[in-house]
């Protein structure tokens, strides 16, 4: 809207509240109940009850599935993992990193501008910072069981959230006397196959936004990647890292590079802060931004993947002042 002279100021954001989430009917009561939206009176009441069956009333337990496939999300995460030869210890070293580096940037007060309290609430109650990194080797999988690499530690827990952004083009900003933390350079949206390739969406956008700018991951300062488990980061990692994948499926003879760990989530990620759905995005955006700004980097580079087989891709660059 910007782009097009529509609008000089957005406010965007999101919430999601999955401590209570709406729990359905199974299909055949729900089907029942929109008949009956249409009854007449209670002379069609006995309809209600025609083939009615008790095991209707059992609710259908909640469960984060793709919905084209039907597959809970960890299966599919599992077998990405598999796939790209990710390691149940590489998962847990990964996730045990995530809560250290949000513990720091709790404890740095780095997080503190980026809070906004609720009930007194200041911290991230779901960050683990005193749990043992041998704990985590103990855990039973979550998802493919009993086999599958994939445990509640090492894959992002549901948790309330919301977040905001306000996004303004940039002399609207200046006028209305804002400084601004970063600029929305460049973005990106992919799609691929959502039985195998589910949650692979950010090795797929990460060849399409840096060809679209022209830049390397050298040029980046800052990584944001959304840690929707610890398998799938990892195995979008090896994706961006293996010639294989490369000429297989982008069609080009070499592969980006590694993504170094060093600039990447820093003050932790989803695994430890948790994954409210319509939060976590803008929540990447303001840490990255800030980090930029902190850091005197030029370049932040964000990626998620989410259901569908999409990835989102955004390219931030530090603003400057104009001479």
């Amino acid at each position: 809207m910007i782009l097009s002279g529509k609008a000089k100021a957005v406010l965007a954001g999101g919430a999601e509240t999955m401590s209570d989430v709406p729990i359905r009917h199974s299909k055949k009561m729900r089907q029942r109940l929109i008949e009956a939206s249409r009854y007449k009176g209670l002379k069609d009441v006995p309809k209600f009850f025609k083939g009615f069956s008790p095991s209707w009333l059992i609710p259908e337990a909640p469960a984060i599935a793709e919905f084209s496939t039907g597959e809970v999300m960890g299966c599919s995460s599992d077998r990405l993992a598999a796939a790209f030869g990710v390691s149940r210890a590489d998962q847990d070293d990964f996730a045990y990193l995530s809560h250290q580096n949000a513990n720091k940037g709790h404890e740095s007060g780095l997080l503190k501008g980026e809070i906004v309290a609720v009930d007194g609430v200041d911290y991230d109650n779901g960050i683990k910072a005193d749990n043992p990194r041998e704990k985590l080797s103990k855990l039973k999988a979550a998802f493919v069981k009993p086999h599958g690499t994939h445990t509640a530690a090492n894959s992002s827990y549901l948790t309330d959230g919301a977040s905001a952004a306000l996004i303004m083009e940039e002399q609207a900003a200046l006028d209305a006397g804002y400084t601004p933390l970063a600029v929305l350079k460049d973005w990106s949206f992919v799609s691929q196959d959502p039985k195998d390739e589910l949650l692979l969406g950010p090795a797929y956008v990460t060849y399409q936004l840096l060809k679209q700018t022209g830049l390397t991951l050298k040029d980046i300062d800052v990584f944001e990647i959304h840690e929707a488990f610890a398998g799938q980061v990892l195995a979008n990692f090896a994706a961006i890292n293996s010639d294989k994948f490369a000429k297989e499926k982008i069609g080009v003879d070499k592969a980006l590079g590694e993504i170094p760990m060093e600039k990447t989530n820093t003050l932790g990620g989803s695994l430890a802060i948790g994954h409210p759905f319509g939060a976590t995005g803008t929540r990447i955006l303001t840490t990255a931004a800030n980090r930029l700004k902190r850091e005197g980097g030029k370049y932040a580079y964000l990626a998620a993947c989410a259901a569908g087989g999409q990835g989102h891709g955004m390219l931030l660059e530090a603003w400057e002042p104009r001479k």
